[in-house]
């Protein structure tokens, strides 16, 4: 039996056109919201940078508990702080 992945054959008419103009509507203004909060929040990007960086050249074989690692290390708002700030200049 095969798993439910989601790649499933596209139901077509499951929306009426109102309906999927809507979700297109919906799906535009939670890009811009996003992109909106995200300008505003460049220690995001920088938070994320970071550990993926970390991540790649760690190479841990249980990334969950690096992730749990990473993200509850104490230092981690003056890491972000400091590159951010380093990105400033």
């Amino acid at each position: 039996m095969a798993a439910n992945t989601g790649l499933e054959k596209l139901d077509v008419g499951a929306l009426s056109p109102e309906q999927q103009e809507k979700l297109r509507q919906f799906k535009i203004k939670t890009r811009i919201s996003n992109e909106k909060y995200l300008r505003a929040h460049p220690e995001v990007e920088v938070l994320l940078s970071e550990f993926l960086r970390s991540l790649f050249f760690t190479r841990p074989v249980d990334i969950c508990e690096f992730a749990a690692d990473y993200f509850t290390d104490p230092n981690l708002p003056r890491t972000v702080r400091t590159k951010l700030q380093d990105n400033l200049e």
